[in-house]
């Protein structure tokens, strides 16, 4: 641990989860850091107004989420892994409707919210999960598009290929065994209960010839004139 202290990058590199106030305080189920809350009292609304724009401003690079690394289109969530949710609110306000009401205001939004609203991440990992999930779907879909769009289609009969005979024909050394490469699994079938009963009546002729008995020659019978 006092190494990770020592490391000038340690909240750039350093894993959510091994971080020292991960064993202090407990889970909240969000990503990003410990929360930390302003709240003002005895001032002016435009006394406010002006500190919270310094500290939206001075602060950025530690209260605002960054863009997930990632080469997939259409991901508008944020990543808060390394965010300081950052709250503030008015002792006022406070004293009128309570820690529990829409009281905070958290940089970088605009509007008072509750607490447990203002904490939460809707454009976070939830909902990159999500989106992730979703360009994997379309992804998948294109990618079997592109298969179906080079399918084999039979020349004899025109019907495309079945999955197993398309493997069979672009097998290494399937071609051994798939016969003719241009026709579809039924046709291929056809051709092989052909083969086979060409075969069969080939055999049967045979074997028909090897049964008829030998026939006498003539001459043994030809009369000595």
């Amino acid at each position: 641990m006092d190494l990770v202290r020592s490391r000038p990058d340690a909240i750039e590199t350093v894993d959510h989860e091994e971080r020292l106030w991960r064993r202090v305080y407990p889970p909240t189920d969000r990503e990003g850091l410990v929360p930390l809350a302003f709240v003002f009292a005895d001032t002016t609304e435009a006394k406010v107004a002006n500190t919270v724009a310094v500290l939206e401003e001075a602060g950025r690079r530690y209260w605002a989420p960054r863009r997930y690394d990632t080469y997939e289109r259409g991901i508008t969530a944020l990543d808060y892994g390394q965010a300081v949710p950052v709250v503030v609110t008015t002792l006022e306000q406070l004293q009128e409707h309570g820690a529990d009401g829409p009281v905070w205001r958290r940089l970088g939004r605009t509007g008072e919210q509750t607490l447990t609203a203002a904490l939460d991440n809707p454009h976070g990992d939830a909902l990159y999960r999500d989106q992730l999930a979703r360009a994997d779907e379309r992804a998948a879909q294109r990618r079997a598009a592109e298969r179906e769009a080079h399918r084999p289609v039979c020349k004899r009969c025109g019907q495309k290929s079945t999955d197993d005979r398309w493997e069979v024909t672009t097998a290494r050394g399937g071609a051994w065994t798939a016969g003719d490469l241009t026709v579809c699994g039924t046709c291929h079938a056809d051709d092989v209960a052909r083969e086979q009963a060409a075969r069969l009546q080939a055999a049967a002729r045979r074997i028909e010839g090897d049964r008829e008995p030998a026939r006498p020659s003539r001459s043994l019978f030809r009369r000595r004139g």
